[in-house]
């Protein structure tokens, strides 16, 4: 089973991307890209705010690999290793969090449920592509003006919050842990 991990489901992939996010929060993090909103006016945010798109994309390029014979006559379920490795990936990235922002950390939580979510509903490619839309819309819709011109958040838009918000963090758990125990069930061959 260690081999399948390394070299099939290739998990450290994660590992890179997790490296590639704490490198690209420490260079370029705190840049800003425009972001038009829907709401009014031109606002940015920082590149640091789209890297969890990064561990999000490696994770479901790990879950994508598969090879079924292997799979069909393995002792220990597959699934089993991919939700430890998926757990290990949030464990890693709240201790990544403490480098690069612990709202960075969240919103790796929040999108991996998200993704876990969206594949069991569709397919990979619209779970990698999810967690992204999920962060354009709170950027384009999510962001309220006060009439001192002050930016503030809807209260859907939980990507927005701040890090020190337990709401965003019950949350954000609560989904992730209601997306491990869906994934953990078998899908339905129709």
């Amino acid at each position: 089973m260690k081999q399948y991990a390394i070299l099939v489901r290739r998990w450290w992939a994660v590992l890179l991307a997790l490296v590639f996010l704490v490198m690209t929060s420490g260079t370029v993090g705190a840049s800003e890209v425009p972001v038009p909103s829907l709401t009014g006016g031109t606002a940015g945010a920082r590149v640091v705010y789209f890297t969890p798109v990064v561990i999000v994309i490696a994770v479901v390029y790990c879950l994508e690999r598969r090879l079924p014979s292997v799979e069909s006559t393995a002792v220990v379920p597959v699934h089993r290793l991919d939700q430890g490795a998926v757990i290990l990936t949030a464990v890693l990235a709240q201790a990544v969090g403490l480098f690069v922002g612990l709202d960075v950390a969240r919103n790796i939580t929040l999108l991996l449920a998200l993704a876990l979510l969206t594949r069991r509903l569709a397919n990979e490619a619209t779970a990698a592509l999810a967690g992204l839309l999920f962060l354009i819309l709170n950027l384009m819709l999510g962001r309220v003006y006060d009439a001192d011109g002050h930016t503030a958040h809807t209260w859907w838009a939980l990507a927005l919050y701040p890090a020190a918000s337990m709401t965003a963090w019950v949350i954000s758990t609560a989904l992730f842990v209601l997306a491990l125990k869906l994934s953990a069930v078998r899908r339905p061959k129709w």
